[in-house]
């Protein structure tokens, strides 16, 4: 995917759910991840010309691992002129406590939670008062299916929410991207990926759910395409 295009996808985003408003200064979670770099690609590329002003500044939260290699990333921010700041936690010694990294009762959501919280009080101090994260079509498709599959419910996350804890809103601007786009788009531009450091990675429920929705789409062509439609055109608070 060329750099015209994701422009073009984010735009729509954006636009169509109002995600940015005048001198909006916005936080970027950045993993290290593909799709955290794709996003902080293209709000860098955006604001050059989006006819609203808004300011960026990159943040990674380090769990603690100990092999987190952030030198090509920090070189990124510095030539986009981007704020970047790297929290030091030590979250990966609460959720493995022991030397071997032996899982303790359902790791990711304890994590997800504590890193969120490392994540907001960093953005605070940063006088964000968003924050983006890298959600793309495939993560919209994957949540609904976990929800629908694990708790019975129809849920996925919305394109904006409003934290009233931290008085933070979320936008996800890259919810119209699919993660193959994504795949392209990283390596065509060769952005410098960090492989994640987790020893849960690529071991999660999430996964699954990605190997269902990859073997639907094989069997029936655009079943993505028709879910996301679907979750648009329901009645879920925030579509």
């Amino acid at each position: 995917m060329k750099l015209q295009q994701l422009l073009s996808r984010v735009r729509k985003a954006v636009d169509d759910y109002q995600m940015i408003q005048e001198d909006d200064r916005i936080a970027i979670g950045i993993s290290g991840g593909k799709d955290s770099l794709t996003l902080l690609y293209a709000l860098h590329e955006l604001r050059r010309f989006y006819p609203i002003p808004f300011q960026l500044h990159a943040v990674t939260v380090d769990l603690g691992f100990g092999n987190l290699d952030l030198e090509q990333i920090k070189a990124l921010c510095h030539s986009f002129h981007i704020e970047y700041t790297v929290l030091s936690t030590e979250i990966a010694q609460i959720i493995f406590p022991d030397s071997n990294h032996s899982e303790t009762a359902n790791p990711c959501s304890l994590c997800a939670k504590m890193r969120k919280g490392a994540l907001n009080q960093a953005m605070k101090a940063a006088e964000c008062n968003k924050v983006a994260y890298a959600h793309h079509q495939d993560d919209v498709i994957e949540t609904f299916l976990l929800s629908l599959i694990f708790e019975g419910r129809l849920h996925t996350f919305v394109p904006v929410t409003h934290l009233d804890k931290t008085e933070l809103t979320v936008i996800r601007p890259l919810i119209y991207m699919g993660e193959a786009e994504v795949k392209g788009f990283v390596k065509k531009y060769n952005l410098p990926v960090v492989k994640s450091p987790c020893p849960m990675d690529g071991y999660t429920k999430r996964e699954y759910a990605k190997g269902l929705l990859r073997q639907l789409n094989l069997e029936n062509p655009g079943v993505k395409k028709r879910i996301f439609t679907a979750i648009q055109n329901s009645n879920l608070k925030g579509w």
